[in-house]
């Protein structure tokens, strides 16, 4: 069965999504997406109507406002034109949202929560965190040292394509357990607190970590045309002139890509109930 989606606010992965949907002969309504010539852009209350609510990914881009380019739209104030029957999913949301939701009555999922969305967006990230290094810099990767900062996700397809690559991969990590897996891949390994006088021979540095892990301290002992690309949502290399911030690089760089991942979430999301 067909439904009427309402796509509220986002970015270009979200013009993409409805016109994804709008393909499966879905009716989708949108609101704060006409930089994006996504289409069928309407109200806000008319969008809220759908029977399907798709927020963005990430739902917020400050405290309690929604990551929307038609101006500030308050979470709260959205959350009480919706109505408790509908399905409303939203990406990376955080605790404040959740309550939010709740005193409106409303049930708030999150389908960045699903596994093959994370990695879907990690892999996008990963591989526009290559296309960002190789626009700034006027060298190539193969037989360059690169350090690539945390081991989760992104950090291991990271180090994945810049091994591909030809680059000589170092990550850092605090687990033990992450440690030893950088060595069974291959990599050289760092711990975190172990990285004072280990950083001089570094041509690129990407950092995965949302925390400081390059305070300026360390990072003075960079090559002072070490290419530094970060890719937190919290800088974690300062200062922050020194590094190249590439946040939301799938929203960015691979918007129908990104676009497809939500999709296909949603859909398995939808299929379960």
């Amino acid at each position: 069965m067909k439904k009427t989606y309402g796509v509220i606010g986002g970015d270009r992965r979200q013009a993409e999504l409805a016109q994804l949907l709008r393909m499966e002969s879905n009716t989708v309504f949108t609101y704060g997406l006409s930089r994006w010539k996504a289409g069928d852009e309407v109200s806000l209350d008319q969008a809220a109507a759908a029977n399907v609510i798709l927020l963005p990914l990430p739902l917020c881009k400050g405290d309690g406002v929604l990551n929307c380019e038609e101006g500030a739209v308050p979470t709260m104030e959205l959350f009480r034109r919706l109505r408790p029957r509908q399905r409303i999913l939203a990406g990376q949301v955080r605790p404040a949202q959740l309550r939010e939701a709740e005193a409106c009555g409303l049930r708030l999922e999150d389908y960045f929560l699903r596994e093959e969305l994370t990695i879907a967006n990690a892999a996008a990230t990963a591989e526009g965190a290559i296309q960002t290094a190789m626009e700034h810099s006027d060298r190539t990767l193969l037989g360059m040292d690169c350090l690539v900062l945390g081991f989760g996700r992104i950090g291991k397809l990271l180090c994945h394509r810049l091994h591909g690559l030809g680059a000589r991969v170092t990550a850092v990590a605090r687990k033990p357990q992450d440690l030893a897996w950088i060595r069974a891949y291959g990599y050289q390994a760092l711990e975190t607190g172990a990285l004072d006088g280990h950083l001089s021979a570094f041509g690129a540095v990407f950092n995965t970590v949302p925390s400081l892990i390059l305070n300026g301290a360390l990072t003075a002992q960079l090559p002072e045309d070490c290419l530094c690309v970060d890719l937190a949502s919290v800088r974690g290399i300062e200062p922050a002139e020194r590094a190249v911030w590439a946040r939301s690089l799938p929203g960015r760089l691979s918007p129908r890509t990104a676009a497809a991942a939500i999709r296909d979430a949603v859909h398995s999301i939808l299929l379960e109930e």
